[in-house]
């Protein structure tokens, strides 16, 4: 009875979410938040430098200041494949608590997303790192290895399991529903999981095929976007698995072309 009220209830404001004002205005701050991050990425594209440092102060410092990057990157490709589901939670808020809970709840939700894409800069940082030492000859083969993984990640049964929660957000609320704050951070600790699992693999890309370029955030923001929005998301996901396989087949037959994936330009 109490899931069948529940279904009833996150129903009803699924279809009346683009009528409260207060989810509008949710869509709208988050818009705007989108919008900050990309001006930022797109403005301090090609600023950063991942040489390695000598003392302890300036490494912390530094993988400080890569983390904060990377989180704000992660908020301008991210956000707006999450909005349906952001939007959506706060609509089941509607009737359940007062509008300044509402407002926490949708932002602990939106917080413990972002904060776990956030986290994730620390390995990406390391990796970096690696990829930085790692010697010029074996290089086309590190990137080619990347390329074929990450295909063949975007092909395998686990993608489509996360993604699948990924685009369906009514179905993903009503099976992992919580009430209250700690609920908020549950659903969004939730998503966030299902999320990462969904587009590690393309992250991976970003950060080793594409050198962090600004060609290749907007593609694979394009691509994230798409996979989780699109009426043939699956299929897209596919396509591009296919893609980077072939991508991956290519550098490995011609280590040159590495050059190009990477900067633009053969050597």
């Amino acid at each position: 009875m109490v899931s069948g009220q529940r279904h009833a209830t996150v129903s009803g404001q699924d279809h009346l979410a683009t009528r409260d004002p207060a989810t509008m205005l949710t869509c709208a701050l988050l818009f705007a938040i989108t919008a900050v991050a990309w001006i930022h990425v797109v403005s301090s594209m090609g600023s950063h430098s991942h040489e390695a440092m000598t003392t302890m102060p300036t490494l912390l410092a530094h993988i400080m200041a890569y983390v904060a990057s990377w989180a704000v990157m992660m908020a301008a490709m991210m956000l707006p494949s999450a909005l349906p589901m952001i939007a959506l939670y706060g609509a089941t808020q509607r009737n359940a608590v007062s509008a300044g809970a509402r407002g926490v709840h949708v932002a602990l939700f939106t917080l413990m997303y972002l904060g776990l894409w956030g986290v994730m800069g620390v390995p990406v940082y390391l990796a970096s790192m690696l990829l930085g030492i790692v010697a010029a000859d074996l290089l086309p083969y590190g990137v080619a290895l990347v390329l074929l993984a990450a295909g063949a990640y975007q092909l395998s049964p686990l993608k489509q399991v996360c993604l699948r929660a990924c685009r369906s957000p009514l179905a993903f609320l009503l099976g992992r529903w919580r009430p209250g704050a700690a609920g908020s951070l549950a659903l969004g600790w939730a998503h966030a999981i299902y999320c990462v699992g969904c587009c590690w693999a393309l992250m991976v890309v970003l950060v080793a095929a594409g050198a962090m370029g600004l060609s290749w955030v907007l593609l694979i923001a394009a691509l994230v976007t798409a996979e989780k929005l699109l009426p043939l998301g699956e299929w897209i996901a596919r396509l591009a698995g296919g893609a980077l396989v072939i991508l991956g087949l290519a550098v490995a037959l011609r280590p040159d072309l590495v050059m190009l994936v990477r900067h633009g330009h053969v050597m």
